[in-house]
């Protein structure tokens, strides 16, 4: 039996639903996401099944005491299958998408000396808030950063681009960043404000673990270009 490309969608499908939900998927929750019958979408799970591409498992039905309903989550065969592709088709996403979020960040940091820091901070965590890809999420945040360092003394300025000029440009340049604003912002502001960045920093970091390599190296240009 052969995964055809009517397979492979529906396959597709059900693991877009799984990870979605973070439950297993029953086959008429992927019928009414196709517009299938529930029947066709059952015979296709079989088949996959027996393929290797989903696992069965058993939960309860909702308002039916003692009985149960077959569910389905995608086996580690179905998930590598598609996510070189996904992998693939994302970073393309993000290249067409990044000119447009850096011209959108410098203008934001243009503005930092005239409104004043704390208007442009409400500006990125407007933007932090409603990214749409941990890549988004990182550069708004690495611009809110940028923003921070734009307000320092002349001579602290300096001496931070002569220590991230000579830091190896990448993920250890961005780590530095992260760590050198941070002590930044806990001395100039409140506890509250405190709070705030480092849940952003938490998020920021586990942004950095799961870039690409492509997305780390616009970010870490974006540095080069906006302050070294």
């Amino acid at each position: 039996m052969l995964l055809t490309e009517r397979r492979k969608e529906f396959l597709r499908r059900l693991i877009e639903l799984y990870h979605k939900t973070q439950l297993p998927v029953h086959y008429e929750t992927l019928a009414k996401a196709i517009g299938v019958s529930k029947w066709t979408a059952y015979d296709m799970v079989k088949e996959l099944e027996k393929l290797g591409y989903l696992i069965r498992d058993y939960v309860l039905s909702p308002g039916a005491v003692g009985r149960s309903q077959v569910v389905f989550i995608p086996s580690l065969k179905a998930i590598r299958l598609f996510e070189q592709k996904w992998s693939e088709e994302k970073e393309e996403a993000w290249e067409n998408e990044w000119p447009e979020v850096k011209a959108k960040i410098l203008e934001a940091l243009d503005r930092v000396k005239s409104q004043g820091l704390r208007e442009i901070v409400q500006t990125f965590l407007h933007e932090l808030v409603h990214a749409g890809s941990r890549a988004a999420f990182g550069a708004w945040f690495f611009g809110l950063l940028l923003a921070y360092l734009r307000q320092l003394d002349r001579k602290t300025e300096a001496l931070i681009r002569n220590l991230l000029s000579h830091v190896p440009a990448g993920r250890t340049r961005l780590a530095l960043l992260i760590g050198t604003v941070f002590g930044i912002v806990a001395q100039a502001e409140g506890r509250d404000l405190d709070l705030t960045m480092a849940e952003l920093i938490g998020r920021y970091v586990q942004s950095m673990v799961e870039l690409s390599e492509q997305e780390v190296r616009l970010l870490d240009d974006f540095l080069r270009e906006a302050y070294l």
